[in-house]
């Protein structure tokens, strides 16, 4: 039977294993340490918890179910089960965290946040940037370069957008509905009103103007209300100095038509924006600052929930092995711990970005503290000191959390920040 003092002392050691956050978000805040060496201690720390996790706690688990009559196959296939549950649990309720806001605690998971947020709010764009049979000519691959100068406007019906004679400060896209071409009265200085041409959605005009550095040669006018798409002269003059494919595409376009309708044809539209949406891996700084203070808004809860996941696991495990200081998991314990230093500073850092104050991110890791010493507590009086079929079930779910965790953020964070040079602690 447990006593008082053996379950203080295992609060005890889930205390002391999860106080590292608590030491990592100081280095984050007030101290400058070099990212690499941060990696090299993240990798050593994941290097630690695959050996404490996919070798010691399986085996013993699948030593321990043998012992008790089950077939070696049957073992090792419960024990599994066990690992990949808790893998699954963990990742799902990750992700769902992540949408919520906790993405802002940890650089790699933002990262991939971001981009994803990128993706979905450009998707609308660039379905109707595909449809244009002047741009659609480009790899979709590159649209990530044309995105941040494409400017949507929105026309009345019955709206003049340009009129014969002005200059030209724009290549305009059809979007959503449709514009006129109007005739000039004989004395050229009015449109007459009648159209003699119509332009709809996926064409582009006021391109010649651009070429030629002239002044417009007709009036548009919006037939209907009408969305359009807008690449200003400067940006339209970069594009084309850059993009050969793309200046020829524009020249053959003025030589053709007089602003008439564009040919259908080209590449699929629906498939050239599925890639090119799937191309878009970069996210600006601006854009970082933008998505790091919408996902930071009201996520306090989100991000506390956040670290929690990532805690208790861990200590589930450290509690349930505990059966006194001389039976404790050093290496296990020691991954957790070191762990804890580089993702709290990391976090200290990114949440800072987002707004928070250095009173707020302290509260926000010191439920870390908490967590550890409910979990390791939780572990010893509920899967402890039974080598039966549940327990060692439930510590390999725990055990397959943890793995799913160095999987999901510690190697990517450690790869990213410190490279090639993260092998040698890993394996050590």
């Amino acid at each position: 039977m447990n006593s008082f003092a053996a379950v203080l002392d295992v609060g005890l050691v889930g205390l002391a294993t999860t106080a590292s956050s608590i030491l990592g978000a100081a280095l984050g805040l007030y101290v400058p340490i070099r990212k690499r060496v941060l990696a090299c201690v993240l990798a050593f720390a994941a290097g630690s918890l695959i050996s404490a996790l996919a070798i010691d706690l399986a085996y013993e688990g699948a030593e321990q179910l043998h012992s008790q009559g089950f077939h070696a196959a049957a073992a090792w296939a419960l024990v599994g089960g066990g690992f990949a549950l808790g893998a699954i649990i963990y990742y799902l309720a990750s992700l769902y965290l992540d949408e919520k806001g906790a993405a802002v605690r940890s650089p790699t998971r933002f990262r991939e946040y971001a981009i994803e947020r990128k993706q979905h709010e450009s998707k609308e764009l660039i379905v109707r940037l595909a449809k244009c049979d002047l741009l659609r000519h480009l790899p979709p691959e590159e649209i990530e370069g044309i995105l941040p100068v494409i400017r949507p406007r929105h026309v009345e019906a019955g709206e003049i957008l340009f009129r014969t004679g002005d200059p030209g400060d724009a290549l305009y896209i059809v979007a959503q509905g449709a514009v006129e071409v109007l005739a000039e009265d004989p004395d050229g200085i009015e449109p007459s009103g009648k159209a003699i041409a119509v332009l709809e959605e996926r064409q582009a005009f006021g391109e010649m103007a651009l070429l030629s550095g002239q002044p417009r040669t007709a009036t548009i006018r919006a037939k209907d209300d009408a969305d359009l798409l807008a690449i200003a002269k400067e940006d339209f003059e970069r594009l084309i100095a850059g993009d050969r494919q793309m200046a020829r595409a524009v020249e053959r376009l003025s030589h053709e038509r007089a602003i008439t309708n564009l040919a259908a044809g080209g590449a699929n539209p629906s498939r050239w924006a599925d890639v090119a949406a799937s191309s878009l891996h970069h996210v600006t700084r601006g854009e970082a600052d933008r998505l790091l203070a919408e996902a930071g808004h009201g996520a306090g809860l989100a991000i506390v929930f956040g670290n929690i996941l990532d805690t208790i696991p861990g200590c589930l495990v450290i509690g349930a092995k505990f059966t006194g200081f001389e039976s404790m998991s050093l290496t296990l314990m020691l991954g957790m711990f070191l762990g804890g230093i580089p993702e709290a500073a990391a976090s200290a850092a990114i949440l800072t970005r987002a707004g928070f104050k250095p009173r707020a991110i302290f509260g926000l890791w010191s439920t870390v503290l908490l967590a550890g010493v409910l979990a390791a507590v939780a572990g010893k009086l509920l899967l402890g000191g039974s080598e039966s079929l549940p327990p060692v079930f439930f510590q390999g779910v725990a055990g397959g959390a943890v793995l799913a965790l160095v999987a999901h953020a510690m190697i990517p964070e450690a790869i990213h920040d410190g490279r090639s040079l993260i092998v040698l602690p890993t394996i050590a």
